[in-house]
């Protein structure tokens, strides 16, 4: 049941990101509404599994797949839709492809992603409640306020809402995603400074 969850984020984000890119202002407004939907099953699928006792490596690796393909469409569109810099989906894409390679190497030995830090530091800044939670809620803030001020704009185009709410609208989720941005690049680093010497240690000799 909980992989099923994890599995069902993936045809909800395609609906989000066709919403996004209509040009009717209630059907972008609605993507906020989907998007909360959508973070909201991160943290279900979580619950689910502890509850039924579904804890597993596949359901980790799942759960970090969907993270990420939230995270970067989300990002990418946003950055293709004007509504954010295209330095914050390289930054996230550049961080993911690093981190997630590093840490297929604890897969590869049957250790869950989350699970694999050993220093008392990095259990903090990667599996730790407050800063997950804290990431999770960053990363919906900001998703659902970029689609908030996406439909703002239309609705300002139409004459509807002030220009000047939407422009406001604009510089607030602005802030929150860059912070969302250090969010991943820091909880990002515990895992590369571990990974780094494993990977030194378990070098072949040629």
């Amino acid at each position: 049941m909980a992989n099923l969850i994890t599995i069902l984020r993936f045809p909800l984000l395609v609906v989000i990101v066709l919403l996004l890119y209509t040009p009717n202002p209630l059907a972008r407004l609605v993507t906020v509404i989907l998007i909360a939907v959508l973070m909201g099953m991160d943290c279900l699928d979580g619950l689910v599994a502890r509850a039924r006792e579904e804890e597993s490596l596949l359901g980790s690796v799942l759960d970090i797949m969907a993270d990420r393909a939230v995270e970067l469409v989300l990002w990418i569109s946003y950055a293709h839709l004007g509504l954010i810099p295209v330095a914050i989906p390289i930054i996230c894409v550049l961080r993911g492809t690093v981190v997630d390679s590093l840490r297929s190497v604890h897969v590869s030995a049957g250790t869950a992603p989350f699970k694999a830090m050993r220093t008392r530091l990095g259990k903090f800044l990667v599996g730790s409640a407050p800063m997950r939670t804290g990431y999770a809620l960053s990363k919906l803030i900001s998703f659902a306020g970029l689609a908030l001020t996406h439909s703002l704009a239309a609705y300002a185009a139409q004459g509807r809402v002030r220009p000047e709410t939407a422009q406001l609208s604009s510089l607030i989720f602005l802030v929150t995603s860059w912070v969302s941005v250090a969010f991943c690049l820091v909880r990002g680093v515990p895992v590369i400074v571990e990974a780094v010497p494993l990977l030194r240690a378990n070098q072949k000799p040629h």
